[in-house]
């Protein structure tokens, strides 16, 4: 219904409201939104030790120094943002459930690989230290889906830091031998052939002196005995 009431302010007197909503006021809009309003959700997700964040069923990177931190997340039909203290931190382009977006820039130096799925990269890495590390990496590999077993190539190569590349790579040969493929294996190979060298290398001390031994010149014959 059209308002026909009069203007009881003295600039619009006897003016009708909707004369002067026409003339002054209408021109002033803007289109009406050609989509509904996109009403975003949102969430505090945790920063977890991967430098990822949960949202929807989906996880995006943040920087590496948040780990641990909890965030507070803007979802919204295109795009994702997380936030620290009121402080936008992150912003990622929406993904669908199970999806991941992750930016190499949010991972601390000499983790890029992880980031970008770069499978060649860590396959080339594990085999700078031993032919038999790189064959047993690519054993880990070959799946249908490598990169859940990125960690234990990372875990595979911490071992080479650990305990020298030279005796890695000959744990990977003997462990690719048996058709042994489990980082866990070369783990536990590692700590027992210290446990062997350290006990090779104690004294046995299981040889224990005679309560009752004597000394061999007390069987001698004493001098001036008869003959």
């Amino acid at each position: 219904m059209c308002d026909h009431r009069r203007h009881a302010y003295p600039r619009h007197d006897a003016v009708r409201p909707i004369e002067v909503f026409r003339l002054e006021e209408q021109p002033l809009l803007l289109p009406a939104p050609g989509q509904p309003f996109d009403t975003p959700t949102w969430c505090d997700p945790v920063v977890h030790r991967d430098f990822h964040c949960s949202v929807a069923k989906a996880i995006y990177t943040v920087p590496y120094h948040l780990v641990g931190r909890t965030l507070r997340a803007r979802a919204d039909s295109t795009t994702v943002k997380f936030y620290f203290r009121g402080e936008l931190v992150k912003l990622h382009p929406r993904q669908p459930p199970g999806g991941r977006s992750s930016d190499p820039a949010d991972f601390p130096k000499g983790k890029e690989i992880y980031a970008t799925r770069d499978l060649d990269a860590l396959q080339a890495r594990a085999s700078s230290y031993g032919p038999s590390v790189g064959a047993y990496a690519a054993a880990v590999l070959d799946t249908p889906l490598p990169w859940t077993k990125m960690r234990q190539v990372y875990r595979l190569i911490s071992m080479v830091q650990k305990w020298g590349a030279e005796r890695v790579d000959q744990a990977c040969a003997k462990a690719l031998d048996a058709e042994a493929i489990n980082v866990n294996l070369i783990s536990r190979m590692l700590e027992r052939a210290r446990e062997d060298a350290e006990t090779e290398s104690r004294p046995d001390s299981r040889v224990v002196q005679g309560r009752f031994e004597r000394e061999a010149s007390e069987f001698e014959a004493t001098k001036g005995a008869n003959r």
